[in-house]
């Protein structure tokens, strides 16, 4: 019976995989034939090989970069999502409800409009501004251990503070206000070769830290005592498991702007299709954050075209409801 039950886990992980390609895939082709400009994905191929189509060409400045952009983004921010959830053993957490994403927006905004010329090393400084968004939220929060629904209030109330800090810079300049537009909205419209260069690097490096302390992860999700009784320093697993989620969190926020509750949506898919073993969820929910970016991003710029609606409101309207129905289950604690 134990084994039949195996096997099924294991052919369901296999599936879920296959299919969760099998859509990114589609979505990638899809989003970047669909537009103003319209070719058949045969001639998107030719051209991209050959050089010689023109439709193809703008497509490929125009087009490929936003498509790549939301696919690591949404790679980091569900791969940020598991993590921070495994640290806190909480399925609420999440870097756009805690106030980590928008502490990463504020910085990023402050070293676009006042020094440009630090460009690349934008993800670095909002990095910084994520790290002490999650410090607040978690301080903050500990109370002889860490309350689900008492973390959620903390982490609103310091995503309001630094979306607050964000809105002031709006009224100082009207090169500002393009920059905090950019980022709050995300559109995912106009970006650049140069922004895809800059959120592969990082989001890459991020991704690959996050599975290499994948066995930390699961130890985490035992009781304290339990994990230090096999030998796991449970403070310095938190840590830098954090620091790596804060990493993703903030090179997502920094290029692509603020998007909510795609780490919160993600993990809970994941462990009901790949199960608990961070081995497995982490790559997963990768390519699920990936596919889920991309979608809302594709929707987001065809349901009403040529005018467009941001990715991040499409995001909203998907995981506001889930986050109702998560804490109409009363929120409970990571692993239970």
């Amino acid at each position: 019976m134990k084994v039949g039950q195996e096997t099924l886990k294991k052919n369901t992980r296999i599936i879920s995989f296959i299919s969760v390609l099998f859509l990114l895939v589609i979505v990638v082709i899809q989003s970047a034939v669909s537009g103003s400009i319209q070719i058949t994905p045969f001639e998107l191929i030719q051209g991209l090989l050959t050089g010689t189509n023109d439709q193809v060409m703008i497509i490929k400045d125009l087009r490929l970069p936003r498509i790549i952009i939301a696919l690591f983004a949404g790679a980091a921010l569900s791969v940020a999502g598991v993590l921070l959830q495994a640290v806190m053993r909480n399925p609420l957490a999440d870097p756009g409800i805690i106030g980590v994403s928008s502490g990463a927006g504020f910085m990023s905004l402050l070293v676009v409009a006042f020094f440009p010329t630090l460009f690349f090393y934008v993800p670095l400084f909002a990095f910084l501004g994520g790290a002490i968004a999650f410090f607040l939220v978690y301080s903050l929060s500990w109370k002889s251990g860490l309350n689900p629904l008492h973390m959620i209030l903390v982490g609103i109330a310091v995503n309001a503070v630094f979306t607050g800090l964000s809105q002031v810079l709006g009224f100082t300049g009207n090169g500002i206000v393009q920059s905090m537009s950019q980022v709050t909205t995300s559109t995912l419209s106009m970006k650049k070769w140069a922004d895809v260069e800059v959120i592969v690097i990082y989001a890459t490096i991020g991704l690959i830290l996050a599975y290499l302390v994948y066995s930390w992860c699961n130890y985490l999700a035992l009781e304290d005592k339990t994990a230090k009784n096999l030998g796991i320093n449970v403070n310095l697993a938190r840590l830098v498991i954090s620091l790596i989620a804060v990493l993703l969190a903030s090179v997502a926020t920094s290029i692509a702007g603020l998007f909510a509750f795609v780490g919160l949506l993600i993990p809970h898919i994941g462990r009901s299709l790949v199960g608990t073993d961070h081995k497995v969820l982490i790559p997963f929910s990768a390519l699920a954050g990936a596919l889920l970016i991309l979608t809302a991003d594709t929707l987001g710029r065809t349901i009403i075209a040529p005018q467009e609606i941001p990715a991040s409101i499409i995001m909203a309207v998907i995981g506001g409801p889930f986050l109702i129905f998560l804490l109409r289950k009363g929120g409970r604690i990571y692993g239970n």
